[in-house]
């Protein structure tokens, strides 16, 4: 008898289907057959509204959501950043895949000698306020302008207008061949929590498709990656809190880097962690109470009276 394809869910954008096909890919490669469906995000259609003007959490996760709790869907795929800590009630992880490039990278309008420039006031362009506040508190006399859209259009942005540079994650233009060359990596940038990371979710009491996604789960990276949002979660943080947070593994040893920014970079707490695999899994819940004990409570309650 032959098996129904496994529907899966997935945003419109290029990034968004070069996402899905490698999870279709991946289910095909173990002999189940896999459809793509494409549905529109508000984040998608809504391209004028900042990021942090939307109440963001979920904003490119609830059609996904609403189209698996009605069984249109059996599996969504997303990039694990743009994700809640909480699913939605009725939803679960079934996977985490292996993790792409986590970066942060500058693309320059012709190249980065401005960065030199002590004196430059620099227009960057980011929609992100993690990416803004980072960026502030290393060059607090550079402006930040608002940059939506996908990665395509960001580009074509860029180019457009009278700016010096733009911010995007590495690994969304990396995996679909649009890097540029004069790219830079930000090395002493840290990530958004699960940054480069591809989560499926599916339906709580869907266990076939549970079943089938688990076979593509890395466990290293849903590790990592639970860590950084265990951070980012107890933080009481959202995609419009200048959180970031980065865990990796090392010779069998759990490294972790989280830091929280005043909105307008004046103000950076930061925490490292070095723990043994055995004891890692608690690792970001501690080091958000670290700086939650040197004042981080009160740095959210700011940000978000702010907005």
């Amino acid at each position: 008898m032959k098996q129904t394809p496994v529907n899966i869910g997935t945003r419109d954008s290029e990034l968004a289907l070069w996402q899905a096909r490698q999870v279709q890919e991946g289910l095909q490669s173990q002999g189940i057959d896999a459809v793509l469906v494409p549905l529109k995000s508000e984040g998608d259609i809504d391209l004028i509204t900042p990021l942090y003007a939307m109440g963001v959490q979920g904003v490119f996760t609830r059609t996904l959501d609403a189209a698996l709790l009605s069984g249109r869907i059996d599996i969504a795929v997303h990039s694990m950043k743009d994700v809640p800590t909480q699913l939605a009630q009725g939803l679960q992880q079934a996977a985490v895949l292996p993790r792409g490039n986590h970066r942060d990278i500058l693309v320059p309008k012709k190249d980065g000698s401005f960065l030199a420039e002590e004196d430059y006031a620099a227009v960057i362009a980011t929609s992100s306020i993690r990416r803004k506040a980072q960026w502030l508190h290393r060059y607090p006399l550079h402006q930040l302008t608002n940059l939506r859209g996908n990665v395509n259009t960001r580009l074509r942005k860029l180019q457009e207008e009278n700016w010096d540079a733009a911010i995007f994650a590495a690994a969304g233009l990396e995996r679909i061949g649009l890097r540029p060359e004069n790219a830079i990596n930000l090395d002493w940038m840290l990530p958004a929590p699960a940054q480069g990371a591809i989560m499926i979710v599916c339906r709580q009491n869907d266990a076939a498709s549970f079943e089938k996604a688990s076979t593509l789960h890395h466990e290293a990276s849903a590790l990592c990656t639970k860590i950084e949002r265990d951070f980012l979660n107890t933080l009481m943080g959202g995609c419009s809190t200048p959180i970031s947070a980065y865990a990796y593994i090392d010779h069998e040893r759990l490294m972790f880097k989280g830091a929280i920014h005043a909105l307008d970079g004046s103000v950076a707490l930061e925490t490292a962690k070095n723990e043994s695999l055995s004891a890692a899994v608690h690792t970001g819940m501690l080091a958000a109470k670290e700086l939650l004990d040197k004042g981080a409570g009160e740095l959210v309650t700011k940000i978000r009276n702010h907005g």
